[in-house]
């Protein structure tokens, strides 16, 4: 069966017009009538290309990241490609990554597959490792006492004086949170803190 070579690249940031992956494409002897680029954020080009990829065509790509944003959609579209469409895939950056050598087709399938599983999992690992360390660190964080998200605003220097006058009536809330420029939330709590002083407070008179 005659194997027609695809080539498939994805605009990115740091290559805006995929010149990078054209360029290692068109060094791989992929036609330029047989390039599909997609934009950012995009996948129509590689819908369509995997419309015209038949049994034992070759698609090539410079690296996996091509493929999706993430190893699970990676995994998926190798999967799609290998398993459905009965496509060969190379990878240019990571030579391992053949599944197109003839001879030695099942080999090559399932080193390639064993590869993926392999990154995925390692990617899994990745994520979990980066998640504890953020969880231990917030934990360090909190019992040294820090803050932690966006700095808190300060309470208001007058902000006693103003809380005396709407407790006593003297002010309403509103006019309370205009003087002290305080949204509603930022108020209510000062407002508790203050009472939790004023407890205190009646509290040492007390004993």
């Amino acid at each position: 069966m005659k194997q027609t070579e695809y080539g498939y690249a994805r605009e990115t940031s740091k290559d805006k017009k995929a010149h990078e992956q054209l360029t290692a494409l068109y060094e791989a002897g992929i036609s330029p009538e047989n390039i599909f680029v997609d934009q950012p954020a995009e996948r129509d080009k590689l819908d369509q290309l995997m419309k015209c990829i038949k049994p034992n065509d070759l698609l090539v790509i410079k690296s996996l990241s091509q493929l999706g944003y993430n190893y699970q959609e990676i995994l998926n579209e190798w999967k799609e490609l290998s398993d459905e469409l009965k496509a060969n895939i190379r990878v240019l950056d990571t030579p391992l990554l053949d599944t197109s050598n003839k001879m030695k087709r099942v080999s090559s399938s399932f080193i390639s597959d064993l590869f993926l599983q392999i990154v995925t999992f390692a990617a899994q690992l990745e994520r979990a490792y980066i998640k504890r360390r953020q969880a231990e660190g917030i934990a360090y964080a909190k019992s040294q006492g820090r803050h932690l998200g966006r700095p808190r605003i300060p309470k208001p220097i007058h902000f006693n004086e103003v809380y005396d006058q709407w407790r006593s009536g003297g002010v309403s809330a509103e006019e309370a949170m205009i003087r002290l420029s305080l949204k509603r939330s930022t108020f209510e709590r000062f407002v508790k803190e203050r009472k939790i002083e004023l407890k205190k407070e009646t509290e040492q008179k007390a004993s």
